[in-house]
């Protein structure tokens, strides 16, 4: 053992003896050439039979896997190079980058080419503007959002939009408390809860093709019609009806909604404590003064979150118009504007000047509401 001892000391560490730098290039030569390999290999890869295809995605799950650990685990030996304090400041960065990176790509980028377009695509504006005949072809830098505000058709989807925010959201939070009070109760709360909440499973487009069925004009498919010549009353198009179209269509979106503003507010009502209700009750306050002056201020947080969610809903509502009246019977929202006008007519200055609206007006609900989670440690 004495004889082998200054052997094995002098025996050169190959690991060792291999610069850290170089050994940081080989790794990422090989995570590159290992990701983008296994990309171009099942880009081009074609299989008709299932089995087949079944392999090829196991085979894709298992590369991409692959590769983002290999691609992890080298940036990350890059960072652990650096100096201490500079290693601390950039190595979160290198788990939360390539979520930064699609967040950059797929929303900042588009934004910017977004407005950018906003700006710069004008086709001229002719409508009237407090009091005043604008009329012009000539480049205005914000052209665009002159006729965004000065347009009737945009003025009247703008006054839908907020019909959809004040009634929708009232309703859908109204009835969400409602229920989660009656259901907290209840001996078959569960089962309450689960019929409630099963219209959250059903798309926005599959509930306007159930809900354009149940305002059919025709009696033998419409069920609110069948009702209505049961009564002994004639069948109406209702979606056709100015003003109780919008009432129509925010009822579907309610009956989406109300089983998620259900859960939320259970949960927050669920978390008052017991004892505080009992002394209450011992005090001789009823069930109102109760709910009023103890259960509303300890789920008043839960209650601003649900409502600034229902809000955002609402803003950006597109589908349930779209397919149940298509923009028809004044029922336009601001949603379905930005689509008639980038995609149909193709004018991508005033339909790219609305979606920047719809954005603006959505942004600071979504600061207040991410505020709220901040303060009650939600992050």
């Amino acid at each position: 053992m004495t004889t082998l001892q200054p052997k094995l000391k002098n025996t050169p560490d190959l690991a060792a003896s291999i610069p850290k730098p170089l050994i940081a290039i080989i790794l990422t030569v090989l995570a590159v050439g290992f990701a983008a390999g296994g990309f171009l290999t099942l880009r081009d890869a074609r299989s008709a039979d299932i089995p087949g295809q079944v392999l090829l995605t196991v085979a894709a799950i298992v590369w991409g896997i692959g590769a983002v650990v290999l691609l992890y685990y080298t940036a990350n030996y890059w960072v652990e190079m650096l100096p201490e304090k500079l290693m601390q400041r950039i190595q979160p960065f290198i788990f939360v980058g390539p979520a930064l990176a699609i967040l950059g790509w797929y929303l900042a980028i588009p934004t910017l080419r977004t407005f950018w377009t906003s700006l710069t695509e004008f086709r001229g504006i002719n409508c009237t503007f407090l009091g005043q005949q604008i009329t012009t072809t000539d480049f205005v830098l914000f052209g665009n959002y002159l006729r965004v505000v000065c347009d009737r058709t945009n003025t009247a989807a703008l006054g839908n939009n907020l019909t959809w925010m004040i009634v929708g959201t009232s309703l859908t939070v109204g009835l969400g408390l409602l229920i989660a009070i009656l259901a907290d109760r209840s001996k078959f709360e569960r089962v309450a809860k689960s019929f409630i909440f099963m219209p959250m499973a059903i798309s926005m487009v599959g509930a306007g093709v159930i809900w354009r069925f149940i305002y059919d004009v025709n009696p033998d498919i419409g069920l609110l019609n069948a009702l209505v010549t049961s009564a002994g009353g004639q069948p109406q198009a209702w979606l056709t009806i100015p003003n109780l179209n919008n009432i129509l269509l925010i009822i579907v979106m309610v009956w989406l909604q109300t089983g998620y503003a259900m859960v939320l507010i259970s949960a927050a009502i669920k978390g008052v404590p017991d004892d505080l209700l009992e002394a209450a009750r011992v005090d001789g306050a009823n069930e109102i003064r109760i709910f009023t002056s103890i259960i509303l201020p300890s789920i008043a947080g839960t209650l601003v979150t649900v409502i600034t969610t229902v809000v955002i809903f609402t803003l950006k509502t597109f589908d349930i118009v779209m397919v149940m009246t298509g923009g028809q019977f004044n029922t336009e929202v601001i949603g379905v504007r930005f689509y008639r006008e980038f995609f149909n007519i193709r004018d991508d200055g005033m339909g790219s000047a609305i979606a920047i609206v719809l954005l603006l007006a959505v942004i600071p609900v979504m600061i207040y509401n991410l505020r709220q989670f901040t303060k009650r440690e939600t992050f």
